[in-house]
């Protein structure tokens, strides 16, 4: 067995959530920094569907998440992170439970010109104990709001960490991961103290 093998087996995985609103870019967030070929569950966008999605500020979005996204990052030597996108649509959410069991932290990713879209995800991972942080995707540079005012208009106090980030970009990304993993150790260490 080569050392890298038996490095990669040797290897802490954990399981990282990306959630957030209907075409917030979880599954470019996913795809992004994902060292494998993501796994994406995309289907086509019907003509049914344009009563139930807002499109309205996505006008070229032409596919969704029906199931989840699913991608691997090496951070580290000894630490692999396996990266599991939720669906948006509210109608998709019965999945959520699946995806998000035995997860040690979520990256709730927003979309500053529709602040109303990541209520629920905000409100699922508080209301199940997940430790999470707030990633303000940057769309063509452009925040609406800043991260005080997301801050305030999610009522989250100074305990969640919150970053602006690029979905597209490898190394943002990577960044929002590191900091959501210290998040979630530091809070583990709260807890046992």
């Amino acid at each position: 067995m080569s050392r890298g093998t038996q490095a990669s087996q040797d290897a802490l995985s954990v399981k990282i959530v990306v959630a957030g609103g209907f075409g917030v870019g979880k599954t470019t967030f996913v795809g992004s920094v994902s060292e494998i070929e993501p796994l994406r569950t995309e289907a086509l966008m019907t003509d049914a569907s344009t009563n139930v999605d807002d499109l309205s500020m996505l006008p070229e979005k032409r596919t969704t998440t029906v199931a989840m996204d699913f991608g691997r990052i090496t951070l580290a030597e000894d630490l692999v992170l396996y990266l599991f996108g939720t669906p948006g649509q509210n109608r998709f959410w019965f999945m959520w439970d699946d995806i998000t069991r035995g997860a040690i932290g979520a990256v709730v990713l927003v979309d500053t010109r529709r602040l109303a879209d990541c209520f629920g995800a905000v409100d699922y991972v508080e209301q199940r104990g997940i430790p999470f942080l707030i990633a303000l995707n940057a769309f063509d540079g452009v925040q609406q709001h800043t991260a005080e005012e997301v801050r305030e208009a999610l009522q989250l106090g100074p305990e969640v960490p919150f970053l602006v980030t690029d979905a597209r970009d490898r190394e943002s990304v990577k960044t929002v991961l590191v900091t959501l993993v210290e998040h979630a150790m530091s809070m583990v260490q709260q807890q046992h103290t």
